[in-house]
């Protein structure tokens, strides 16, 4: 069940007309904290992604599988989608043994190292233009005052490495 201010947080990134996946971001990160603080382990960093996309589709976000996604994942999805509609219990004995399961798993699937290698991981996937754009974008949706204070933070970094 997602925390009350995971579902806030995706409400307001809602109302502000942010895109579906940066809704679901915040069942990602609400994921990643939870195996981060012990309350479950993961297998890898892409089972923490998955479940917080999953509960992010049962808490009703409209968040597509990807276009490569296989068969039963888009399957998944479906059936996610599906379950919001329908607000239903879940049944308690398979609840328990998917925490089981999770339990015995580690927690180094969140940590930053792993977190940063699956993202460049992902990010090698997409071809120079399409995170070309996306940055575009980014900048574009920004506002004046996020693109000053990224400036100047950019500014800092270079100053810092360069010494």
């Amino acid at each position: 069940m997602p925390e009350e201010k995971t579902r806030r947080a995706a409400a307001r990134d809602k109302k502000e007309g942010k895109a579906p996946s940066t809704q679901a971001g915040e069942y990602v990160h609400e994921e990643i904290e939870h195996v981060r603080e012990g309350k479950h382990g993961a297998r890898s960093t892409k089972q923490a992604i998955a479940i917080g996309l999953s509960k992010a589709r049962r808490a009703g976000v409209k968040v597509p599988a990807g276009k490569n996604a296989s068969k039963s994942t888009k399957k998944k999805a479906a059936h996610d989608e599906a379950a919001s509609n329908d607000r239903h219990k879940p049944a308690a004995k398979r609840s328990r043994a998917t925490t089981k399961a999770l339990k015995k798993e580690g927690h180094k699937a969140t940590s930053k190292s792993a977190l940063s290698a699956q993202a460049k991981k992902s990010a090698s996937k997409r071809s120079a233009g399409s995170r070309s754009a996306a940055a575009k974008k980014a900048a574009h949706t920004k506002g004046a005052a996020g693109r000053s204070a990224a400036a100047k933070k950019a500014a800092k970094t270079r100053a810092r490495n360069a010494s």
